[in-house]
């Protein structure tokens, strides 16, 4: 991602002039990197919204690797239900923000650097789908990697709005989304997905196409989109600011309960249940990478639900409540980790290795679904019954990430992404 430099603090006046004494060079931080050596966040990298990253790979680790929501009891079960949905919620909203770093964190990059910044956004969309596209041969459909290109084509007009703006709509797409996905899925017999996937190159691939993407695949870019978008709005913001920490939180409390508690007034007792809760998804239960099956509105498996179904608010329903709540959580995990960094340093530095993951998600993203398939584990599947496995898949990528962001700057997989944009600085003209 982005190479912002960041800001340099204004040297303390001196006496008498140092002769020739060379200071070290400003850190080149960028999305990828690894763990700045620097306390303080800077306008290039929040370590905070590294950590929020890490817990969200975990979150997606949950789901996979340990026990079905059904096999869990208490706390256990508790963790399991919150990593149910929230994990995926909470990558989409921290790709929004990654965005910002590439396209100008306070302020917008205009001219020659906006242009620049859209085109490696651009890239990146199409890596990203290419890459999503290539799993999925492998994996099927619960690969979100495509979705992300998706998003980040989407997302292309709304690089240069200000916070306010990018809030607004979110809110206005959380408000409307859901409903036009629920006519719209309504729309799509049978016959008539067939025939578009007929002609669809992605479909016939991999099995997930731009009718997948767009509205009936497991994280539909139709309503995903208030998630990125309020995560673009959250990184125009100074989330180092004590006052914007404090206004975020009251505002993540609010939407969070009052999502929820709506939604449970409106509903009854079940309006948050999880899909994993029956195995009404589509593979097993806790199926989708990070996050449980396809609901309703996101893959158009029951186009027969009732409209009373968007009165719900479960993992993954798709409605209304579910964005709204589902965001509300994810800035309380950002803000929350972002204060936890600032305030607490030695829980920082004990932090370290998680936060090196953060910096490495997508090396980590895919990396796991390898790792499963060398173990003989079930790609993208959480039926274990144990939660060993998945202690083991944490660890090792905790361990790896710390080793490996001890000699490199970037994971593997983000030094061939960011090396895929360098082309985007030949841009030299142009509108």
């Amino acid at each position: 991602m982005t190479q912002t430099q960041p800001p340099q603090e204004t040297p303390a006046p001196q006496k008498t002039p140092a002769p020739q004494k060379s200071a070290p060079p400003p850190s080149r931080a960028s999305p990828e990197s690894a763990v700045p050596a620097s306390p303080r966040p800077s306008m290039g990298r929040l370590i905070g919204v590294d950590l929020a990253r890490a817990l969200a790979v975990f979150g997606m680790y949950v789901v996979h690797i340990g026990p079905p929501l059904s096999a869990t009891t208490g706390v256990a079960g508790w963790v399991r239900y919150v990593a149910d949905g929230h994990s995926s919620v909470l990558f989409a909203t921290l790709a929004g923000f990654s965005l910002m770093l590439l396209a100008g964190r306070r302020e917008p990059k205009t001219g020659l650097a906006g242009r620049q910044a859209k085109a490696r956004i651009a890239i990146r969309a199409v890596v990203l789908l290419a890459l999503g596209t290539a799993m999925a041969m492998e994996y099927g459909g619960v690969i979100i990697l495509g979705f992300y290109g998706v998003y980040f084509l989407l997302a292309l007009p709304l690089v240069r709005l200000r916070a306010r703006t990018l809030a607004i709509t979110a809110a206005a797409l959380a408000l409307v989304t859901p409903q036009l996905a629920f006519a719209m899925n309504a729309l799509l017999t049978p016959s008539v997905q067939h025939s578009i996937n007929t002609y669809d190159p992605l479909h016939r691939l991999s099995g997930v196409g731009l009718l997948d993407l767009l509205l009936t695949g497991f994280y539909p870019a139709l309503t995903w989109m208030s998630f990125v978008t309020a995560g673009m709005a959250l990184g125009r913001l100074d989330l180092s600011s004590g006052t914007v920490q404090r206004r975020l939180a009251a505002l993540g409390a609010t939407l969070t309960v009052g999502a929820y508690g709506m939604s449970l007034l409106l509903a009854g007792k079940g309006a948050l249940r999880s899909m994993a809760e029956d195995g009404s998804s589509s593979g097993s239960s806790g199926s989708m990478p990070l996050g449980s099956g396809s609901a309703p509105l996101d893959g158009g498996s029951f186009p027969d639900m009732p409209a009373s179904s968007l009165l719900t608010a479960g993992p993954h329903s798709g409605t209304t409540f579910d964005i709204i709540g589902s965001v509300g959580v994810a800035i309380l995990v950002i803000v929350g980790a972002t204060v936890a960094m600032d305030r607490l340093p030695r829980l920082r530095h004990l932090a370290t290795p998680v936060i090196a993951v953060g910096t490495m998600s997508l090396t980590a993203y895919v990396g796991h679904f390898i790792a499963q398939s060398a173990l003989s584990l079930t790609a993208g599947t959480g039926t274990q019954q144990s939660w060993g496995p998945l202690l083991m898949f944490i660890l090792g990528a905790t361990l790896f990430a710390a080793l490996w962001s001890r000699f490199f700057r970037r994971g593997p997989l983000e030094y061939l992404l960011n090396a895929a944009t360098k082309p985007a600085k030949r841009i030299r003209t142009g509108s």
